[in-house]
């Protein structure tokens, strides 16, 4: 009975402090997992890319953008760059402007971009970054960004090609 209360007590403390631990994360809406309750400024950033030059973020406005951290290890994160790339391809004259955020080893960065073909700028990213956008809590993370440099959605994990391209048409 002691060890079920305590077990009890413990779960307790720890559920308080993560619900009021102090996050910039921003609220999802819970009709839709994925939209933010209210679009936010994009925090700006300037990080250097794989090929040594500046990428910032405020220097793409007036395009939609999809930000993407993700890391070379991680299985979903393959899995979406090959669409990041169709898309890009498909949608850049359009408007759209992908950047991949890795959070990764330069040199890994740099061959893993090359093996892959990518078409779109990667930034080196680093942990100061990822605060900024509320922490990332798992790879990937993909925010969608309008015109007006606002964050209007955020994805946790794997999405397929469809997702971001309806995102896009919508914000065109």
């Amino acid at each position: 009975m002691k060890k079920l209360l305590f077990l009890s007590l413990a779960l307790l403390l720890v559920f308080s402090l993560v619900s009021c631990g102090s996050s910039k994360a921003p609220k999802v809406s819970k009709e839709n997992g994925n939209s933010v309750a209210k679009a936010y400024p994009a925090p700006d950033f300037t990080l250097t890319g794989i090929d040594g030059q500046n990428i910032q973020l405020s220097s793409f406005k007036g395009k939609v953008v999809i930000l993407d951290f993700w890391a070379t290890w991680c299985p979903p994160c393959k899995a979406e760059i090959p669409f990041f790339i169709e898309l890009q391809s498909q949608y850049g004259k359009d408007g759209l402007a992908i950047i991949g955020a890795a959070l990764d080893d330069t040199e890994k960065v740099k061959t893993f971009a090359k093996d892959y073909g990518i078409n779109y700028p990667v930034a080196l990213a680093n942990r100061d970054t990822a605060t900024t956008y509320g922490g990332i809590r798992g790879i990937p993370t993909t925010f969608v960004i309008d015109k007006k440099g606002n964050v209007v959605r955020q994805y946790v994990g794997y999405r397929p090609k469809e997702v971001f391209e309806a995102d896009f048409k919508a914000l065109k």
